[in-house]
């Protein structure tokens, strides 16, 4: 048995509800729902656990004592637990197997730039997992799966284990929001000052759907909607997104982002208090690198604050709190807090679009493709009927306490 939980593995199995979109919208191309699960079939690995162990021991020199699928759309995991010192039960560690897809694998420069992310970031005293060396000491493998005519080449890394809970799990309050935001910015400006690597030109990540300045994109998707109401508002963000965002980019200070710093990619541990309001929080993991890509400071802020807004109880108040821990890392210019309103819009409405599109294509994940949605629907249009300038001032009022009180 698998003794302990593993909150690390619940995100990965979440994670990839999203990874079908990571491959049909990074081409240039857009496909047809037929192409796209003809791209499924063809390139997403297959192995049984039998296989999956005997890949373990052979590419990476460890023994294998306990393995388990975990459920993905275009990738294969499996959670692995190996006995470095046979019948020695305290021993055993955790690992994520992950097997990429055919077709990503053949984009050997992006999966490396993101797993030299991982390793650097560890380095950098940041919880992110880092790969087990192969046996040839690399930190992934190109191996060929299958036989005959079926062979296909995957890319196969082993990812460490991280400790804790998803915050998705844990009633937040606003010590945990501001330490979101203080992350997301230690994190943005220490690969942006920091971090060289010859294969860091793959994050420029061109038509990639979870780039938020490709809300646009959204046009070709928006029909998965119908005629609902929720149509019209995310007719009303891409329109003002196109007016307002786009033009004024180059005015945005550039740098790497993560992309995705939800509540389920952040692991935390609690120490309890008499009340959730009074807990203590710290960040135990951060999960999911498969969306990085060269952005801009405030996109990854708007990011944290829309996926920090899902689960709140206040969802409006958010935003004030993970602003002004972003904010004591990296301050804001007028003109990103001006575009904040439009880009936490633009980010539910790029999440909303894409999982109700993968519905369509794929109903039986309707759990897991809905868990934005369930409430995602009513905080975007919570936004745009209580206004940007009421909800501005909620944000920018609450941060400016903040600096109010550090500067006393």
């Amino acid at each position: 048995m698998f003794c302990h939980t593993n909150c690390y593995l619940y995100s990965i199995e979440r994670q990839n509800t999203n990874e079908i979109f990571h491959s049909s919208f990074s081409s240039e191309h857009t496909m047809s729902s037929g192409d796209n699960q003809q791209l499924q079939t063809l390139t997403k690995p297959a192995l049984h656990e039998k296989e999956a162990v005997e890949l373990t021991e052979r590419v990476f020199g460890l023994k294998v004592s306990e393995i388990r699928a975990l459920p993905s759309y275009d990738d294969q995991n499996f959670h692995v637990r190996v006995t470095r010192k046979e019948g020695t039960a305290d021993c055993a560690d955790d690992y994520v197997l992950k097997i990429i897809n055919s077709e990503d694998s053949q984009n050997p420069e992006l999966i490396e730039v993101q797993t030299r992310i991982m390793m650097f970031l560890n380095a950098e005293g940041f919880p992110s997992a880092v790969p087990h060396l192969t046996k040839d000491g690399n930190i992934m493998s190109l191996e060929s799966i299958g036989t005959g005519s079926l062979t296909k080449k995957y890319m196969v890394r082993l990812l460490t284990y991280l400790p804790g809970t998803p915050l998705a799990k844990c009633p937040t309050n606003p010590q945990i929001l501001y330490e979101i935001g203080k992350l997301a910015a230690r994190l943005d400006r220490v690969l942006s000052e920091k971090f060289h690597h010859p294969s860091v030109k793959s994050l420029h990540r061109g038509k990639f759907i979870w780039n938020l300045a490709n809300v646009p994109l959204l046009d070709q998707y928006i029909h998965a909607l119908g005629q609902s109401e929720y149509c019209e508002v995310v007719s009303q963000v891409i329109q003002q997104f196109k007016e307002k965002i786009l033009p004024n980019l180059s005015n945005f200070r550039a740098c790497i982002n993560h992309g995705d710093l939800n509540d389920h990619n952040i692991l935390v541990d609690c120490n309890p208090a008499s009340s959730p309001e009074r807990a203590q929080y710290r960040v135990t993991g951060i999960l999911d690198f498969s969306d990085m890509s060269y952005g801009y400071y405030v996109f990854e802020v708007a990011i944290a604050i829309m996926y920090m807004m899902i689960e709140s109880k206040d969802p409006l108040s958010v935003g004030g709190h993970v602003l002004a821990g972003f904010e004591s890392i990296v301050p804001l210019t007028p003109e990103e807090r001006g575009a904040l309103f439009l880009l936490v819009s633009g980010r539910f409405s790029q999440s909303l679009v894409v999982a109700a599109h993968t519905l369509q294509l794929y109903p039986e994940n309707q759990e897991y493709l809905m868990i934005t949605a369930r409430v995602g629907w009513k905080h975007l249009v919570q936004l745009f009927e209580v206004g940007q300038e009421v909800v501005e001032k909620i944000w920018f009022e609450t941060a400016d306490a903040y600096a109010s009180a550090a500067q006393a």
